[in-house]
């Protein structure tokens, strides 16, 4: 081994041992658990409604995945299958069945790269972009209705002062 990847090494340990040890040290309550086990529940709940929404729009749930994907890209950031697959969390030929499907629909066109010609663009076609807006119109209606359950359960999580658990008090509504 080379001295510089031992030091290396030993400089990550110092920096991440001592706060494992601190953080492994505080017991987890219960109200740590209720927590978690809230946030898990109104995830469950809002992916499931969003599985519903899309199929009520005429797509699978993974289709409308992907087009979101597409569409929410960062400007300037090509959408490329193994950037599809890498932000659903799905294996490239995965994401290369799901935009097989997506493409026989008339929702996307593949094209190669001009400049590189292994790398392989996606892009959003007129029809794909008016049935993915369908589904997030009702997410966001959705999200701005009811998304404080989640924020509370993300906030419960979070509040932790001087190693004691204090759930945040709910908002009132405005």
């Amino acid at each position: 081994m080379v001295k510089a990847e031992i030091d290396g090494t030993a400089s990550v340990a110092r920096y991440i041992v001592p706060r494992y040890n601190i953080s492994m040290s505080e017991k987890i309550t219960a109200a740590e658990y209720r927590a978690l086990a809230e946030l898990r529940y109104r995830i469950r709940l809002f992916l499931r409604e969003g599985d519903a929404t899309a199929l009520s729009e005429g797509l699978e749930p993974q289709q409308y995945q992907m087009l979101l994907a597409i569409r929410g890209l960062e400007e300037g950031e090509s959408a490329t299958v193994g950037t599809l697959a890498e932000r659903l969390a799905i294996k490239h030929h995965s994401a290369g069945e799901l935009l097989d499907r997506l493409e026989k629909r008339g929702f996307v066109k593949r094209q190669r790269d001009r400049s590189d010609r292994r790398q392989v663009q996606v892009a959003l076609l007129l029809r794909g972009e008016k049935a993915l807006a369908g589904v997030v119109k009702e997410r966001i209606s959705e999200l701005r209705a009811s998304g404080d359950a989640l924020v509370h359960a993300i906030e419960a999580l979070l509040e932790r002062k001087n190693g004691k658990f204090r759930p945040k008090k709910k908002r009132k509504s405005t």
